[in-house]
């Protein structure tokens, strides 16, 4: 017989999903979020509960909605989506087409590791981007 998952299992394992998606640390989520580093921990390991203002940056954070990360919803928001998009090609753009260094060809293992330090840069900017946007009205990332 399959066990039903609860909704406290579905929003750490969103919360954890979102995180991973994202290249964040457990401690960078923390920061961000303005929280103790071990809070996030608990949160994720299901020793400590969310708070409803906690919830509430979640999804600020991770741009979904509350309903995403309490597992109402099966889908991410369409801008999510859309980001989503957007990093993949940003990637391709960056990694994909035949990066060098030096004198030769990028190893895999530099190839993954620029690729989280990528991932990490594109969602600073996008940010940004959207923080502008939202606040001048106007133009498109």
């Amino acid at each position: 017989m399959k066990q039903e998952t609860s909704s406290d299992d579905r929003l750490r394992n969103n919360i954890i999903n979102l995180r991973e998606s994202r290249n964040l640390s457990q401690s960078e989520l923390a920061k961000l979020m303005g929280i103790h580093n071990s809070y996030i921990s608990k949160i994720e390991s299901g020793t400590r509960k969310v708070s409803t203002s906690e919830l509430n940056k979640l999804a600020e954070i991770f741009d979904v909605s509350t309903d995403y990360l309490l597992g109402r919803k099966e889908n991410e928001s369409s801008t999510e989506n859309q980001e989503n998009k957007d990093l993949k090609k940003f990637l391709e753009d960056n990694l994909d087409n035949g990066m060098t260094f030096g004198d030769g060809e990028v190893t895999e293992e530099d190839r993954e590791k620029l690729e989280i330090a990528l991932t990490q840069i594109f969602y600073r900017y996008h940010d940004e981007f959207k923080k502008r946007k939202e606040e001048k009205g106007g133009f498109k990332f």
